[in-house]
C-alpha cells in the first residue's frame, strides 16, 4: 500500500450480509483510501452460508464500490486480522446502546493490544438499526419478507436455501 494510504477492515460473520452491513461498508469506502471486508471463517458456529457463499454474496453486493474487498480469513482477534491485512483501522458498525458499549469495551482492549491501529465506530442509519443477521435467519425460517433486510443476491440465496 502507498504511503499515506490508509487501509480500513471491517471483520464479521456476516451471515448473511444485512442492508445493514451494506451501509457501514459503502460509507467506509467514502472515508478510506481501500476497504477489506473479511469474511471470519468461525468453525465453532453454525452458519447458514459457507464461508465460500458468504465471499460470494458479499463481492457480488460490493461489486460497484471499487476501493472495496473481500477476503476469507480463519477467526482470530479483529486486531490481529487488521495486522495481517497491513491495515491502519479497524471499523465497526454498531446499531443502538447496547451495540455500543460492548464496542467500546473492545476498543478500548484493542488499543492495549496495539495502539497504532484506531478503532472506527460507524453508528447504522437509524432505518437500518434495528436489523441483524439473526433476526434476518429466523425471518427468513417463518417465510417472512427480507427484501428491505438484505441485498437482493442474498435474499434470493435464502429463498434457495430454505426450499422457497
Amino acid at each position: 500500500m502507498e504511503a499515506n494510504k490508509v487501509k480500513a477492515v471491517f471483520p464479521g460473520s456476516f451471515d448473511p450480509i444485512t442492508n445493514g452491513h451494506l451501509d457501514i461498508i459503502e460509507r467506509a469506502s467514502k472515508i478510506f483510501d481501500e476497504v477489506v471486508v473479511v469474511v471470519a471463517n468461525n468453525t465453532g458456529k453454525k452458519s447458514l452460508f459457507t464461508p465460500n457463499e458468504k465471499f460470494e454474496l458479499i463481492s457480488s453486493a460490493i461489486a460497484k464500490l471499487n476501493n472495496v474487498t473481500v477476503k476469507l480469513m480463519d477467526s482470530d482477534l479483529a486486531i490481529n486480522i487488521v495486522k495481517k491485512l497491513n491495515g491502519n483501522v479497524l471499523i465497526r458498525g454498531v446499531r443502538n446502546e447496547v451495540d455500543f458499549t460492548y464496542e467500546q469495551s473492545i476498543a478500548l482492549m484493542n488499543r492495549k493490544l496495539d495502539s497504532t491501529i484506531e478503532t472506527l465506530i460507524l453508528f447504522s442509519d437509524p432505518n437500518k438499526s434495528f436489523i441483524s443477521s439473526t433476526l434476518v435467519r429466523e425471518i427468513s425460517l417463518f417465510g417472512g419478507d427480507l427484501s428491505d433486510l438484505v441485498p437482493k443476491n442474498v435474499e434470493t440465496m435464502i429463498l434457495k436455501k430454505r426450499g422457497n
